[in-house]
């Protein structure tokens, strides 16, 4: 082979080099996802090794499966926020599926999350062992908070009622409203207890994790996944979706705080 042949051979191989990075770049998608707080702390494992391993980025944002502020889901939803995937708790997700705003077929269950309740630190452990403790530890808090999401509608809505005090938390109550974790509200000092998810409270490692609530008053949260009517990257989405209920996964869940659903 002459010179000139070699040369046309390596400008060609370099044509095809350039042509397949060019396709496997035109492959890779910014996923749009809107996602409940309680998968904060997981996502933060998560997203970094999905992305890795698929070569897609997850472009997050984060706010509660319920309530009216901006950062609400169903306020983000409403107003037409790029969504290819989102994560809510199931029976907000169920609202959002029958608006048609979600693709039914797509749903899945990822994990259980229950209540915990956590304290500034440098504050004493109190005692939610029982009902009992639980209830005088309520009382005798200066300031709990909670968030405008599914932690927060079943505490003032259920929780307190329950426990006979619903009048008397209504001075001490500190409400977050949006985005914020209700961990990040006592870490600044505006409570010196709060009540949220577990996997919430967790992701905030400068307070002190007191436990869940007692079984008695405590409230399991399913959070599904689903896919957007409107999704432009639908099969990413869906491999991040299928990559969420891996057995590497389902470990990550645990670790945060959460009861992994049906990993594979």
């Amino acid at each position: 082979m002459n010179k000139s042949s070699n040369r046309a051979c390596a400008t060609a191989l370099l044509a095809i080099g350039c042509s397949g990075l060019l396709s496997a770049t035109a492959q890779a998608a910014d996923i749009h996802v809107l996602a409940t707080g309680a998968l904060s702390a997981a996502f933060r494992q998560l997203g970094p090794d999905f992305e890795k391993k698929s070569g897609h980025h997850l472009v997050v944002a984060w706010g509660p499966s319920y309530g009216s502020s901006p950062d609400a889901l169903p306020m983000r939803i409403q107003a037409g926020e790029a969504m290819d995937a989102c994560f809510m708790i199931k029976a907000a997700m169920a609202d959002q599926i029958k608006q048609g705003k979600l693709l039914p077929a797509t749903a899945v269950d990822l994990a259980e999350s229950r209540v915990g309740v956590a304290v500034r630190a440098g504050l004493p452990q109190p005692d939610i062992a029982s009902v009992g403790g639980l209830r005088a530890t309520l009382l005798a808090a200066k300031s709990v908070a909670f968030s405008e999401g599914a932690s927060g509608k079943y505490i003032v809505g259920t929780l307190f009622p329950e426990l006979g005090i619903a009048d008397a938390m209504k001075a001490k109550s500190v409400p977050i409203h949006g985005r914020e974790l209700v961990g990040t509200a006592i870490e600044r000092g505006d409570a010196d207890l709060g009540l949220q998810q577990i996997s919430e409270l967790r992701a905030i490692p400068g307070i002190q994790y007191v436990g869940p609530l007692p079984e008695a008053v405590q409230k399991v949260s399913v959070i599904s996944a689903a896919i957007g009517k409107d999704a432009r990257e639908r099969k990413a989405a869906e491999a991040f979706l299928a990559y969420l209920k891996t057995p590497e996964a389902a470990a990550t869940f645990v670790k945060t705080g959460l009861d992994p659903i049906g990993a594979k």
